[in-house]
């Protein structure tokens, strides 16, 4: 990054909420449905019909409120944007103006590096989604309109990011929270997530802000991070060279890495925002947001503590488990089956994450059910079988979904402990390589892990691994006598 300037960003997060229905009518939300199937003369605009909000999007955005700290306005008032475009059929959008739902919250981010920060958000707002403009069928553009009326929350920051690192951060911390309280699944790919971002540089040590550009169409978190620094680089450079950066909104091709231009500060639309006039105000009862306080779930960073605290783990494992609500559940549900918290800790990290990325599928549909997983582990720590024989034990769970406890019996791989059983195959294996032997003696002690392999594999990986290295290591000694 150039030393003389820095950035200024803030994002603008559009999040599709997870209810059944459309914001103010039946129509389903359901993404995915045949093209112009999920929509009603509401939804479309036509003339004499009236909006009914649906309280649930309510719900949904006082939980956000909480979960980001905001100050919520028990009074907030509906608007309309209007703006001219084939994909919105009423010609305005019903948002959020004068008066959100909630304003002045922040989000802490936690940077490599360490350092945490606090970032602002300005105001968090219910509106309905627009449709979508479909411009890759020749020369002619299809639009479909099943996206109108799909109820969204506009989460704006403060221009507090100074970094892309920064900013991807942040919107993953968004991403992570509306997970947790299951407003949102957070896919980017389907356009459930969405971001815009404002990017402006500036001479450091400036106080005033520079001209900003704003960037669209970035469909995943590599993509923000890409864009942003492209456009951070772009800022600097053009003005180095003596230019002069103008507003204008861009558009962000992922394949040729690069933003181009969809319009200009000239012309840039004026809202015309005005109350809405077919929606009355909308007024928090205490009561009611009592209830809704008390539905919102243990959050990212608490979970992550109490992992640190409850269960003696480090950082790092502490906040890959709670990464999603769903792991988290997970690797609780194993700790109360076995006491090993480190271990479940490592085979959910290592084992189970392996498989849940190798088959793209969420820990709900992990063949091994956590009951099972501890069980494993409990045979583990008990001696009964070695971590090599483990992982394969773990293998047929996964393609068997039976208990290990089962495999295990099935299988005969019970551990083999019994010193004076080990202490003979090792004779035999002395009495077949006395060369090896011979030349532990003479002083080359790597000879020292052929004789480990050796009695491993001739119990077939059964002999307690500890055992057998105490033993040859008693052996070797009265021989050296």
């Amino acid at each position: 990054m150039n030393e003389k300037f820095e950035a200024v960003i803030g994002l603008e997060v559009h999040a599709q909420l997870l209810t059944d229905t459309k914001i103010f009518c039946g129509c389903s939300t359901k993404f995915g449905n045949e093209p112009n199937s999920n929509v009603c003369p509401i939804c479309l605009g036509h003339p004499g019909v009236l909006p009914v909000l649906n309280k649930k999007v309510v719900e949904f955005a006082l939980l956000m409120g909480v979960a980001t700290k905001s100050t919520i306005n028990t009074n907030s008032i509906f608007a309309r944007k209007n703006y001219f475009y084939p994909d919105l059929p009423k010609g305005y959008q019903i948002s959020q103006y004068e008066k959100p739902i909630c304003e002045f919250g922040s989000i802490e981010i936690e940077k490599k590096d360490g350092t945490k920060k606090n970032i602002g958000i300005t105001r968090i707002h219910m509106e309905e989604d627009a449709g979508k403009s479909i411009h890759d069928r020749g020369e002619t553009t299809s639009i479909d309109v099943n996206r109108c009326g799909v109820p969204l929350l506009e989460i704006v920051s403060e221009p507090d990011m100074h970094s892309a690192e920064e900013a991807y951060l942040y919107l993953a911390k968004i991403k992570q929270l509306v997970q947790y309280l299951e407003i949102c699944d957070g896919n980017m790919e389907e356009g459930s997530l969405r971001c815009d971002a404002n990017i402006s540089v500036r001479p450091f040590g400036q106080k005033e802000f520079g001209t900003k550009a704003e960037i669209k169409n970035m469909n995943s978190f590599r993509n923000v991070e890409r864009a942003i620094n492209y456009e951070i680089k772009r800022q600097i450079e053009l003005i180095e060279d003596g230019g002069k950066v103008i507003q204008q909104t861009l558009l962000w091709d992922a394949d040729a890495n690069e933003a181009h231009p969809m319009r200009s500060k000239e012309e840039a639309h004026d809202y015309r925002y005005f109350p809405d006039p077919d929606l009355v105000p909308i007024d928090i009862n205490v009561e009611w947001f009592d209830e809704i306080k008390a539905k919102v779930p243990e959050l990212p960073d608490a979970k992550r503590e109490r992992f640190i605290s409850g269960f003696h783990l480090p950082l790092y494992d502490a906040e890959v488990l709670t990464q999603t609500k769903e792991l988290a559940n997970y690797f609780e549900q194993v700790t109360n089956v076995t006491n090993d918290y480190k271990a479940a800790s490592n085979w959910v990290m290592v084992e189970v994450l392996k498989v849940l990325n190798e088959q793209k599928i969420n820990v709900e549909n992990f063949a091994v059910t956590p009951q099972n997983l501890g069980g494993l582990i409990n045979l583990i720590q008990q001696g009964t079988i070695s971590g090599k024989i483990a992982k394969d034990v773990f293998a047929e769970m996964l393609e068997t979904k039976q208990t290990a406890e089962a495999i295990v019996k099935e299988k005969n791989l019970v551990q083999i402990s019994d010193t004076s059983e080990i202490e003979k195959i090792i004779q035999q294996i002395f009495d077949a390589n006395e060369n090896q032997v011979k030349e532990f003696l003479e002083g080359k002690e790597k000879v020292f892990g052929f004789f480990v392999g050796q009695t491993m594999k001739a119990t077939k990986g059964k002999a307690n691994p500890q055992v057998v290295n105490d033993l040859l290591k008693k052996i070797f000694e009265s021989l050296k006598q």
